[in-house]
């Protein structure tokens, strides 16, 4: 179990283990007995076995009339799905949902999500989605684990858009309005033999990198006018030749789609996720206090239902996504104008289509692995999720949630998590990962974000 997974399943010390309590836990079978109980992993799949389940969280705020309502859960797998029911009734939504109280509202946020800990290959044994139902003062916070081996992150707000709404009592014929495609053989026919390790220490122990070291977990607000400014500044200086020169290693948010083509006299305006990565990264590696000569990489989990060839349908369940790697001496990434990082993103993007996913499976099927998050390379800043995800629109008949946040697993010195701002527009949340000190600089770097634009601690 890696360090930076956050506290051991069965809980941490301190004010915020005994602020959260469980009051029940059971098992919720399928209403019908799935039609095979065994589901084949394709490719695509394979790589994220040793990583941790997915961890979701979803803050609401209930009136009266909701408080008293039960929630309930169909589905899971072949052994159902797990479901925790418990209280933290003297902590009010407010106090999570605006990021106040300290390292103790970081420690009771990671108390409210399942299977802190547990890895992905432990599914064989273990449901493959776990959901805990906590009461809070006054509201809930439902805290879901998805098994990262079974799906990505669109098919993770596929599940949670459908569910609310069959909750709702929305959809047709008992099903939801976008019914899930469940053929793997679409994504990959190929079958690859993989040895799995005899447990999750086992694996971790196996870390070039060694045990893991303590990280700090911090959620950053970009409002719509600053993410408008970074995306006007970045596209004032673009970089004609931004081929840094070496090659990065190989990881993935959901990066732009593929725009038409447009002439060499004219360069393509970079994306505001493009523009915004550029601006983290650069952040990052000033923080981090890179020697110039030092590399640092930046990997993005790209979606490929769109570029594969055929395109997959959008309801395809499953993971469908690879990571996009590139690299840039730490020197020449913070001498430039934010224009140079966000174009070696941009030329990364675009030159991940067909030919270049379907090159990344054959070369895993000829020589599979498992993997440790150092593989991302060196230096790293690692983007998942996506603020095209419509996570605020999950509303289960009490209305929007106040806040959406991700769990602690998976969270490794560098990574990023990208959601859009509670407050719609084009505002953005970013959840980062560092070590103390770096993330210390960091948020004294009012080149990054503003002091009066910070969210307070967590």
């Amino acid at each position: 179990m890696a360090v930076e997974n956050g506290a051991p399943e069965n809980g941490a010390n301190g004010s915020a283990a005994s602020t959260v309590t469980v009051t029940s836990k059971s098992t919720v079978l399928p209403a019908k007995p799935a039609a095979s109980p065994a589901c084949p992993l394709a490719t695509f799949d394979l790589p994220y076995i040793t990583f941790y389940y997915n961890q979701k969280l979803l803050l609401y705020k209930l009136d009266g009339e909701h408080r008293g309502a039960n929630g309930g859960v169909r589905g899971g797998g072949g052994v159902g799905a797990e479901v925790v029911e418990a209280a933290a009734e003297a902590v009010a939504v407010a106090d999570l949902a605006d990021g106040g109280g300290g390292g103790i509202a970081e420690e009771i946020l990671q108390q409210l999500v399942p299977y802190t800990g547990v890895m992905n290959l432990e599914g064989l044994h273990r449901p493959l989605l776990a959901v805990q139902f906590t009461k809070l003062k006054d509201g809930v916070a439902i805290g879901c684990a998805f098994n990262h081996a079974i799906l990505d992150g669109h098919s993770t707000w596929h599940f949670m858009s459908s569910w609310a709404e069959l909750s709702r009592g929305g959809g047709g014929g008992g099903g939801p309005s976008l019914v899930p495609i469940l053929d793997r053989a679409l994504a990959r026919r190929i079958r690859v033999p993989l040895s799995l390790p005899s447990s999750p220490a086992a694996h971790e122990s196996l870390d070039p990198n060694g045990p893991a070291k303590p990280l700090i977990h911090r959620l950053f607000s970009f409002p719509q006018t600053l993410v408008d400014q970074i995306k006007l500044a970045t596209n004032q200086n673009p970089n004609p030749n931004p081929n840094p020169n070496p090659e990065g290693p190989d990881s993935e948010p959901e990066p732009e789609p593929e725009r038409e083509h447009e002439t060499k006299t004219k360069p393509k305006p970079f994306s505001t996720f493009q523009s915004l990565g550029a601006h983290v990264w650069r952040a990052v590696a000033r923080a981090r206090g890179l020697a110039a000569d030092e590399l640092t990489v930046f990997a993005v989990f790209a979606d490929c239902r769109g570029r594969v060839d055929p395109p997959v349908s959008p309801a395809y369940f499953g993971n469908l996504i690879q990571a996009v790697f590139t690299a840039a001496p730490a020197g020449l990434l913070l001498a430039s104008p934010p224009g140079f990082a966000a174009a070696v993103l941009q030329r990364a993007i675009d030159a991940h289509c067909a030919a270049a996913i379907a090159a990344r499976l054959e070369g895993y099927e000829a020589a599979p692995k498992l993997f440790h998050y150092s593989d991302a390379g060196p230096n790293c800043v690692a983007v998942g999720s996506s603020p095209r995800f419509r996570v605020y629109d999950v509303d289960f008949g009490f209305g929007r949630p106040e806040r959406v946040r991700s769990g602690s697993n998976n969270k490794f010195d560098g990574m990023v998590y990208l959601y859009p701002g509670r407050d719609g527009g084009r505002s953005i949340d970013v959840e980062l990962t560092l070590p103390d000190e770096p993330m210390r600089r960091l948020e004294n770097d009012d080149q990054f974000l503003p002091t009066l634009l910070h969210d307070p601690p967590l």
